[in-house]
């Protein structure tokens, strides 16, 4: 003999759980730390955690090892002409300051905006760190002849593979992005 339910009884959570369908599916960590590593930058006055990450290939390997972002802080309401606050090691500060205007210029080539009007400085103590250096993917595709060609008469090194980077991706893609 079976037992039928009464109908005056809740469902446990349990099953309630079990025939609800699932809205999405499951996402990689590494898609996730971008949105929680960008709340904790910005309460920290960072507007991109990339400058953090990437600052050796902003300023350069000389640059980097002697000094490090600590934050970025914007005039109330603008987010432009802002000041960044540098640690630089000890000793190395009069060498740093020279170079003040470069830093600003390169930063602000990075953010493709005038994010930084001016530097803060502090000494502190730094601890060299190299970029971070990915193997690419396997699944590249060569660049395009075409494309190859045409971008070897660009003489500045930086844009030239700015250009190709660009041009890899889009060999590479498999049509319009998803916007999610």
């Amino acid at each position: 003999m079976t037992e039928r339910p009464d109908p005056k009884k809740k469902p446990t959570r349990k099953g309630a759980a079990a025939e609800r369908p699932r809205i999405g599916a499951p996402r990689a960590i590494a898609d996730l730390m971008p949105e929680i590593g960008r709340a904790a930058f910005r309460k920290f006055g960072f507007v991109q955690s990339s400058i953090v990450t990437r600052w050796a290939d902003i300023v350069g390997k000389n640059y980097s090892d002697i000094s490090c972002p600590e934050s970025i802080r914007f005039p109330v309401g603008k987010k432009a002409g802002g000041t960044l606050q540098l640690t630089v090691m000890s000793g190395h500060a009069p060498m740093v300051q020279h170079m003040l205007p470069d830093i600003i210029e390169r930063v602000n080539r990075f953010f493709g905006y005038a994010a930084v009007a001016k530097v803060a400085m502090r000494q502190g103590e730094i601890t060299p760190t190299s970029p971070e250096r990915r193997p690419p993917p396997r699944n590249l595709k060569p660049l395009p002849v075409e494309l190859g060609d045409s971008l070897r008469d660009i003489g500045d090194p930086e844009l030239r593979a700015v250009l190709e980077s660009l041009a890899q991706g889009l060999a590479n893609s498999s049509g319009l992005p998803k916007i999610g």
